[in-house]
């Protein structure tokens, strides 16, 4: 009985390789925290329409929401707060490794866009020095934090880490007053 088992087990794990192998797909698709910075994908193509981008969720969405004590503050389509960090150089971004995971950057591979009270003017692009393409606002690279679980939290406001300050960011690109 344990050898029909064991053949079980192994069939079972065969199974699932072989459908994991069989993906004819370029794109993987990936929330804000899947450790691709909000929807990444291997392929960088700006070939793809908007409609098939957002399938994918590679697409960089800016929007506006009331988010506690903060007033309106930016978010990502999937309504986590969006943040700028201090030791950006303009458009540059600092955060890889370590930080990209805590603080995964807002990817996309098509022009962004900006909705709900988000200004289009601000919304912008800029490539990491991985090849991703990450959405900016009024000069800034954009990021979501890990440790906002639940759409327009505002956890990663105000804090220090990975040798910078982190704030979230209002419709007018500036950071909220405290």
């Amino acid at each position: 009985m344990t050898r029909i088992n064991y053949a079980l087990c192994l069939l079972v794990l065969l199974a699932v390789a072989v459908a994991g192998c069989g993906s004819d797909s370029d794109s993987t698709s990936g929330g804000a925290y899947s450790g691709k910075g909000g929807g990444a994908s291997e392929s960088k193509s700006k070939d793809k329409t908007a409609s098939e981008t957002e399938e994918f969720g590679v697409i960089g969405v800016v929007s506006v929401a009331e988010v506690g004590d903060l007033g309106k503050i930016l978010i990502d389509r999937g309504h986590h707060v969006i943040y700028v960090f201090h030791k950006d150089k303009g458009t540059t971004s600092s955060c890889y490794g370590a930080c990209e995971a805590q603080w995964p950057p807002l990817l996309t591979e098509v022009d962004p866009r900006a909705e709900g009270g988000a200004a289009a003017a601000k919304v912008g692009t800029t490539e990491r020095k991985d090849g991703a393409t990450q959405v900016t606002y009024a000069g800034h690279p954009l990021y979501t934090f890990v440790g906002d679980p639940r759409p327009e939290e505002a956890n990663g406001n105000d804090v220090d880490a990975f040798g910078a300050e982190w704030y979230a960011l209002q419709p007018n690109g500036e950071e909220p007053e405290d």
